[in-house]
């Protein structure tokens, strides 16, 4: 609270506190339908914490909480429990290293997105219940493919070794290159289902849903930038996040390897504010 005051007389009070994120109540409902329970940490008194906490639907708080205090903390949930850390500013990075698994938020400073294991390109909150749904669908993914690499072989070795031969049985050379055969085809195949994988309902901004649903009745157009100094898809990840940040910007197709960044955005918009978006980010537009 800020309280003006002059000449010993109270003049006004004003109560100011952060936004909160259009999307962090749709985030915390997802997470604990996933079954994941929600901490907040928070260097903001009691009071705000507790209001931020009860709009949102955490149940667990911790208020006052210093940069040191954060890690500490991580490092006693993980007595308990496997620690998902999601953070923005610097104060975030000790925890985020302490975490089992960091996750930074795309807009968030430097030294977070450094220290964290996931960036959320797309900076919003409902990206995390959909990286841990995708963790876990490639994880299960992976336990099947080696259920079947492991039936394969305990099944073909056997009988390509001779170990059955006396009660009849035993595997023919090109039966065994076709059952490799089979066996990749259905490892390869298995592992392509993730493609199917999809983002739910609510599992994005708002103001980007509105701007996709009302694409055909404003004019879009597209924007092309040829871009230097992007090596890796971490610096692909900044720029995106950067440019999905800019106002009209409906989406933002960034490669490290080709270069450049198509953006579709509203007609309106113009490159140079495009590029100086870039720029801020810490590359060059080149063309």
């Amino acid at each position: 609270s800020l309280v003006f005051a002059s000449k010993n007389k109270i003049l006004g009070i004003i109560a100011l506190r952060d936004k909160i994120r259009e999307d962090a109540k749709e985030a915390v409902a997802a997470l604990d339908k996933l079954g994941v329970k929600t901490v907040m940490l928070t260097g903001d008194n009691r009071e705000c914490a507790s209001a931020v906490a009860e709009s949102v639907g955490i149940k667990e708080y911790y208020a006052g909480v210093f940069p040191k205090d954060k890690e500490a903390k991580i490092k006693e949930l993980k007595q308990k429990y496997r620690v998902l850390m999601v953070g923005d500013g610097i104060n975030d990075a000790p925890a985020l290293v302490s975490a089992d698994i960091g996750a930074a938020i795309g807009k968030g400073a430097n030294i977070a997105i450094d220290s964290a294991d996931i960036v959320l390109a797309g900076s919003r909150l409902s990206d995390v219940p959909l990286a841990i749904r995708l963790g876990r669908r490639v994880l299960n993914n992976i336990y099947q493919n080696l259920a079947f690499a492991f039936l394969y072989n305990i099944i073909g070795i056997p009988l390509a070794a001779g170990a059955f031969f006396a009660l009849g049985f035993s595997l023919k050379p090109m039966f065994g290159a076709l059952a490799m055969s089979v066996s990749s085809f259905l490892v390869v195949s298995n592992a392509l289902r993730l493609n199917l994988f999809r983002a739910k309902k609510g599992e994005s901004t708002p103001t980007t849903n509105q701007l996709k649903e009302n694409k055909e009745e404003l004019k879009m157009k597209k924007i092309t930038l040829k871009i230097e100094g992007m090596m890796c898809p971490h610096c692909s990840g900044r720029v995106k996040a950067a440019l999905e940040a800019v106002e009209g910007v409906t989406s933002a197709d960034v490669s490290h390897e080709r270069g450049d960044a198509v953006v579709s955005c509203l007609d309106s918009l113009e490159k140079e504010a495009l590029a100086s978006v870039v720029k801020e980010a810490g590359y060059k537009v080149i063309g």
